[in-house]
């Protein structure tokens, strides 16, 4: 098991080898596996890369984000709006104003309704990069069809494919299209890749992770 002192000198190294973030402006402590990221950077781009990579890092157990950010090109909440509408309409898999904007101080709302996660997913990826954002808040629901009767047999087989018997230990609840995940996984990559699992079924709209980290 990791010391608290190799878990910050990997998330360090590597914050340090992705080259989308400015490392030096990204503080990082540690404690009992906890992982809390501080400091300010200029995109919101960067703060969302910080936090995949600290989820890359075998033994964090769980993080927690206070970083600012501070945009040095300015846009108005109208200039943002714009683009993330234009943004967006460049989705190929996302339904012709399916979407809705509201921006308010950077931070950008994305509501409305889609089949499947995925195009949850590419809803908020096309936004994120976009200059002058500050956040971006995921409201879009998720409004799919009727869920196959061997949901949880599916997801439980999808699971199988992706981890060795020995690499995971998690419990597959259904109940409607809500999917509960608990147990344990060795990773925090792990845990998206279950997580992305049970969202990638037809039928789920929610996805409750209840899995902890060994």
């Amino acid at each position: 098991m990791k010391s608290d002192s190799q878990i910050q000198q990997d998330v360090i190294a590597e914050l340090d080898w992705d080259a989308a973030i400015d490392a030096s402006k990204i503080d990082v402590s540690v404690k009992n596996g906890l992982v809390t990221l501080g400091g300010q950077v200029s995109t919101y781009s960067q703060k969302w890369e910080a936090e995949q990579a600290v989820q890359r890092v075998a033994g964090v157990k769980a993080l927690v984000i206070k970083i600012s950010v501070a945009p040095q090109d300015t846009r108005t909440d109208s200039d943002i709006a714009h683009a993330a509408e234009s943004a967006l309409s460049w989705v190929s898999c996302l339904p012709k104003d399916a979407i809705k904007i509201q921006v308010e101080n950077g931070l950008v709302t994305l509501a409305g309704k889609v089949e499947w996660d995925y195009q949850r997913q590419s809803a908020a990826s096309a936004v994120r990069y976009l200059t002058g954002v500050k956040g971006v808040l995921d409201e879009i629901s998720i409004t799919s069809e009727t869920p196959s009767s061997a949901l949880q047999a599916d997801i439980e087989a999808a699971l199988e494919r992706r981890f060795d018997a020995d690499d995971q230990d998690i419990v597959v609840s259904v109940s409607g299209k809500h999917v509960t995940l608990s147990g344990t996984v060795t990773s925090w990559w792990q845990r998206n890749m279950a997580c992305n699992s049970a969202w990638n079924a037809p039928g789920v709209q929610k996805v409750t992770d209840e899995m902890t980290i060994s």
